[in-house]
């Protein structure tokens, strides 16, 4: 193989590693994302629980 064409497979070869990187942050970051949705949304549905409470509370006294 010539030197051109193994430099251009070198290069083709970090592209991928590249691209591979890249996938790898985005899925963490996507992880991430998804577990403080989670959070978040079991917070508010303890906040929406506790104004419910306090609506009844005020409703029957």
């Amino acid at each position: 193989m010539s030197t051109t064409a193994t430099s251009a497979a070198d290069r083709v070869d970090a592209a991928i590693a590249r691209i591979e990187q890249a996938i790898e942050r985005r899925a963490r970051s996507s992880d991430a994302l998804a577990n403080r949705h989670a959070a978040l949304k079991a917070r508010m549905a303890e906040a929406v629980a506790a104004l419910d409470d306090v609506i009844a509370r005020g409703s029957n006294g």
